[in-house]
């Protein structure tokens, strides 16, 4: 793996890139998150400019406020509540994490916010050559699916209905590899390549985005990733169908992520 420096890369107008640790230098969330805060406070009185935290962490699920119990992996696997809005994810080699640490006008406009890390994630994934999308009433980045009746049939059955959607009960886990989230490609389900989860506290945010790079996706079917039960997950790589490093998609993150944060026009939310 190309090395990757670590330290600061200064960015025109204001928008700074902090490299927190790669590979063998990845991250425990908890010192990543207790760096999120001290950076939060330091960009709440104006010490600094809006800054964005790069980094791996190493393996770790973490909740938001939303996640249920029944959502958790079913083996007593640790994980991590943390405050930030959305589900359970899982975090790990071959993600790269993004924590935009940004001073918005008020009232903050979140969805704005979650929209401008939507294109860049966006346009990164256009750039490696894989068609990424938003899905309604989902965030994130997505790959799309195949119309549902070009699908396989999941456990040698066509059914007139998913089970997934049709019973609340329904857990995927318990129901064989061909419903584990990291098979959705192979199902021709939609699946997510970049998840977002944030929080804004005294007009800065906080927390950010995770882009599936080339991590080992039978991470996430310990869990319901997102609390999504009918769609599954993917990665740049397994998507290309060849090796892309974390190494090799910073400098991308960077380029793309500086350009939509650096070029929006901020409102407060309309009231």
């Amino acid at each position: 793996m190309t090395a990757i420096s670590r330290g600061e890369t200064p960015v025109p107008e204001g928008l700074r890139f902090v490299h927190l640790g790669f590979g063998t230098d990845a991250v425990e969330y908890e010192s990543a998150w207790q760096e999120q805060r001290r950076i939060h406070a330091a960009r709440f009185a104006d010490e600094i400019p809006d800054t964005c935290l790069l980094l791996e962490h190493q393996a770790v699920y973490t909740a938001g406020r939303r996640t249920s119990d029944d959502e958790r992996p079913l083996d007593g696997t640790p994980v991590v509540d943390v405050d930030r809005g959305g589900k359970i994810t899982w975090h790990g080699p071959g993600q790269l994490v993004g924590y935009p640490i940004q001073k918005l006008p008020r009232p903050v406009d979140v969805v704005a916010h979650v929209r401008r890390l939507e294109e860049a994630l966006i346009r990164v994934c256009a750039e490696f050559g894989v068609e990424g999308t938003r899905v309604e009433g989902r965030s994130g980045v997505w790959v799309l699916g195949d119309p549902v009746e070009q699908r396989p049939a999941l456990g040698g059955l066509q059914l007139d209905f998913d089970p997934r959607t049709a019973d609340e009960l329904f857990d995927p886990r318990l129901n064989g590899p061909e419903y584990a989230p990291s098979n959705a490609g192979q199902r021709g389900e939609d699946r997510k390549l970049a998840a977002i989860g944030i929080r804004v506290a005294k007009g800065v945010t906080m927390h950010g985005f995770a882009l599936n790079v080339n991590p080992d996706t039978t991470s996430f079917d310990k869990i319901v990733p997102c609390g999504i039960r009918d769609a599954g997950v993917a990665s740049l790589s397994g998507e290309l169908g060849r090796e892309v490093t974390i190494a090799e998609a910073l400098p991308v993150v960077e380029k793309h992520l500086g350009e939509v944060l650096e070029n929006a026009v901020l409102l407060p939310r309309a009231v």
